[in-house]
């Protein structure tokens, strides 16, 4: 039946594509950085069905239900964008120095409205909830706010989709993957703290410079020889702070890195560890050393399900669909995924070593159209799991008892 469905609305789905490619541009042309994003979010509700029936939530975010009443499926979109200056040159480039969608979020949101416009004006099996969360970029998560705010739970939402560009993969391709498909993310700073004094009387001081060069030079080995090797994690130091001055031994060195894991369990362990090796190595020169974790996104999880049902209906658009891509890049959606099922998708936009976050990244405009597709597919697949799952949570006939 889905099939059927889908290439029904499909069809209708392509007189929506003008307008949200213009959209697009629009939004492109106008960017917002993570909290501020209030002008984006009216551009976008300017633009839905019942746009002005929105409830705000995260601050510069907002929810609409398209489709009536009762069990929804939400799609979300993000509005945020990067501190980045532009170098693509095209006519609809942003118009805020400093600003710009390097990350497709402008493609996301054009594809919502495209697909929110058509259940709107055509139908759909179950109401929609256009999702427009702030702050993806960076922290606090918009994501983590909307999931604690209760009002997914309060507009009856039983699954969440998103799509986002992806230029690893070949324009015309989708990763639509089940399981754990994005790591978790987490921030942190090791501080050493130990004596400083004169550079040339360094018997007198314990030297903190030395202590977190050892601490840094461990933690490359905590995950070759800490962690199970059939597990992912990623640890990378990414800056080091300490002194003044040439000839004086400060008295404290900072260190700050990232860490990633493909696993919840894995996450936990390497935290601990990575405490345990600041703690002894700088111990062992005389210093100390005190961690502290800034919690990011967990791990990002698709409902095997819902990828499986997905992929089969963009296969019967025609679509390549692949059920590979993982990485230890983060996302999050994954605070919706450890809530609900949900799905998030890959779309291929190059395929040639472009990067996201790159000051000329560019997605053409006919990927709207893919990612709007994809939300589209995902959207049906979720909207029959759910009726599958009530009718078989639904009491027989008898089982009903008479009172």
């Amino acid at each position: 039946m889905n099939n059927r469905l889908l290439a029904s609305l499909s069809a209708e789905l392509e007189h929506e594509l003008p307008g949200a490619v213009a959209l697009r541009h629009q939004l492109h042309a106008q960017p917002r950085v993570s909290g501020e994003e209030g002008e984006t979010r009216d551009l976008v509700l300017a633009a839905l069905p019942n746009g002005s029936d929105m409830t705000k939530v995260a601050d510069t975010g907002a929810v609409v239900r398209i489709g009536g009443d009762g069990p929804a499926v939400a799609l979300r979109a993000e509005l945020d964008a990067l501190a980045v200056v532009e170098a693509t040159g095209v006519p609809w480039a942003s118009g805020h120095p400093g600003v710009m969608h390097a990350c497709g979020h402008d493609v996301h949101m054009a594809a919502v409205v495209a697909v929110a416009r058509t259940i709107a004006r055509v139908g759909g099996p179950v109401p929609l909830l256009a999702v427009l969360q702030p702050r993806e970029e960076t922290y606090p998560s918009g994501a983590r706010d909307i999931t604690e705010d209760g009002l997914l739970e309060l507009e009856a939402c039983r699954a969440v989709v998103g799509a986002h560009v992806q230029p690893l993969l070949p324009a015309g391709t989708v990763s639509c993957t089940p399981g754990v498909v994005n790591a978790s993310s987490d921030e942190f700073t090791v501080t050493v703290h130990g004596r400083g004094g004169h550079a040339a009387y360094p018997h007198l001081t314990r030297d903190p410079v030395v202590a977190l060069a050892h601490v840094v030079v461990a933690l490359q080995s905590l995950v070759s020889r800490g962690i199970d090797p059939m597990s992912s994690i990623v640890l990378s130091v990414t800056t080091l702070e300490a002194g003044t001055a040439a000839n004086v031994t400060p008295g404290v060195a900072v260190a700050r890195g990232t860490v990633r894991a493909m696993s919840t369990a894995d996450r936990e362990t390497v935290h601990a560890r990575l405490e345990e090796v600041a703690d002894l190595t700088a111990r062992a020169h005389g210093c100390t050393a005190k961690v502290r974790f800034t919690r990011g996104e967990p791990v990002l999880d698709n409902d095997p399900r819902l990828a499986a049902a997905t992929g089969a209906l963009l296969a019967s658009l025609g679509l390549t669909v692949s059920h590979e891509l993982r990485s230890a890049g983060s996302d999050d959606f994954s605070f919706f995924s450890e809530r609900l099922p949900a799905l998030m998708m890959f779309v291929g936009t190059h395929g040639d070593g472009t990067q996201l976050h790159s000051p000329t990244f560019l997605p053409d405009d006919a990927r709207v159209r893919d990612v709007a597709h994809a939300l589209l597919a995902g959207y049906l697949a979720a909207a029959e799991l759910t009726a599958s799952d009530n009718a078989a949570a639904a009491p027989t006939t008898a089982e009903v008892k008479v009172v």
